[in-house]
C-alpha cells in the first residue's frame, strides 16, 4: 500500500482492487500516464495535477487512463466555460450559503451498506426569492468538492435521494433546458464522483414527464442508476435500509435537520444572518444560462416546454411505468 492509499480501510482497499482495478504497484505509473496527457490539451488550464488530485479521476473511471484524463479535462473545461459560477465559490457566498442552510444538499450521518454517502434534497425547500437554481447547483458542487477529499468516498461513492413532495409546477417551470444542461454537464460529465443511485420519491406527474423527456440525454450508466419510486417507499427501502433513513423517507430515524451539512461547512458562520441579494443572483443565473455551451445536449431545447407540460393530462403519471433498475 502506498501513501496515496493510506486513508482506505482494508475492506475499501480490496474493493478498489476488485471493482476499480486499483493496483498499488502501478499506482504512480497510472497517475503519471494521465498527467502526461495534459500537454495534449493546451487550450485548458489544468490548475491542479498533483498525485492525490489525479487519483480521484482514475478511481471515478476505474483506472482507464484515457477516460480518467477526459474527465479531468472536462472538469477544468467546465469551470472555464462557466466562470461566473465559480466566482466566490465558497460556503459563505450569500446564495450558496442560503441554499446550504435549506438543505441543498443534505447529508445523512450513516453510510449505506456499500459504504456510500447518502445525499438528500428536499426540492420544495427552494426559496426562489432568496437564491437561484444556479446557486443550488453551486452549493451541490461545492459540497461534493469537500466530500470527495475523503478517499473512502472516492472509492465507495454516493447515493442521492430527491424528495419532490410539494414541489410546485411553478417551481418546475424554472427547470429550463439550459439549466438542466448546466447540471448534467457539471455532475455527470465533469465531476470525479461515483454515483451508485439517484432516487426520486414523491415525484408529481410533471417531474415524471420531465425525466421521461431528458432521459435520452443521460448516459446509459446514469439512466441505469435512476430509480423513480413515486409514493412507494417500500421499493426505496429495498435498496437503502430504513434503519439509516429519516422519517421523511419512511425510515426509523428522526426527521432530517436541514442545517446538518451546512453547519459542517460554515462552522461558526452558520448563524450569520446576512441576506443574499436576490436580484444579483437572478442576474447571475440568466447570464450563466445565456453563456452555456451547446456541446452536450444539442436537442435540449425541447426538454422542458411549460406549454407542453400544461397540455399533458395529469393522469399520464399513472400510465408511466416505474423505471426501477437493480444494476
Amino acid at each position: 500500500m502506498t501513501h496515496l492509499q493510506a486513508g482506505l480501510s482494508p475492506e475499501t482497499l480490496e474493493k478498489a482492487r476488485l471493482e476499480l482495478n486499483e493496483n498499488p504497484d502501478t499506482l504512480h505509473q497510472d497517475i503519471q500516464e494521465v498527467r502526461d496527457m495534459v500537454i495534449t490539451r493546451p487550450d485548458i488550464g489544468f490548475l491542479r495535477t498533483d498525485d492525490a488530485f489525479i487519483l480521484r479521476f482514475l478511481r471515478a473511471r476505474k483506472f482507464q487512463h484515457f477516460e480518467a484524463f477526459r474527465l479531468l479535462a472536462q472538469y477544468f473545461e467546465y469551470r472555464q466555460q462557466n466562470l461566473d459560477m465559480f466566482k466566490s465559490f465558497k460556503a459563505t457566498d450569500p446564495g450558496i450559503k442560503q441554499a446550504l442552510k435549506d438543505g441543498f444538499p443534505g447529508g445523512l450521518a450513516n453510510l449505506d451498506h456499500y459504504g456510500r454517502k447518502i445525499l438528500v434534497l428536499f426540492a420544495a425547500n427552494w426559496d426562489q426569492s432568496r437564491y437561484t437554481l444556479v446557486d443550488i447547483l453551486r452549493a451541490i458542487l461545492l459540497s461534493l468538492e469537500a466530500m470527495i477529499e475523503d478517499p473512502e468516498l472516492q472509492v465507495n461513492g454516493f447515493v442521492l435521494i430527491i424528495d419532490w413532495s410539494n414541489f410546485t409546477f411553478k417551481q418546475a417551470s424554472k427547470l429550463t433546458p439550459s439549466m438542466l444542461r448546466l447540471a448534467i454537464e457539471g455532475l455527470q460529465d465533469s465531476f470525479p464522483a461515483r454515483f451508485g443511485g439517484i432516487h426520486f420519491v414523491n415525484q408529481p406527474w410533471y417531474i415524471h414527464a420531465l425525466y421521461t423527456v431528458i432521459r435520452p440525454f443521460l448516459k446509459e450508466k446514469t439512466r441505469k442508476r435512476i430509480f423513480l419510486h413515486g409514493n412507494n417507499l417500500n421499493s426505496l427501502h429495498q435498496l437503502i435500509h430504513p434503519e439509516i433513513l429519516p422519517s421523511e423517507f419512511g425510515g426509523m430515524l428522526p426527521p432530517y435537520d436541514m442545517g446538518t451539512w451546512a453547519r459542517t461547512l460554515l462552522d461558526h458562520e452558520y448563524d450569520d444572518d446576512s441576506e443574499c441579494n436576490a436580484d444579483s443572483y437572478n442576474t447571475l443565473a440568466k447570464d450563466t444560462e445565456k453563456d452555456l455551451s451547446p456541446k452536450s445536449m444539442k436537442r435540449s431545447q425541447s426538454v422542458v416546454d411549460p406549454g407542453v407540460l400544461k397540455r399533458m393530462d395529469k393522469n399520464e403519471e399513472e400510465n408511466m411505468q416505474p423505471l426501477l433498475s437493480l444494476d
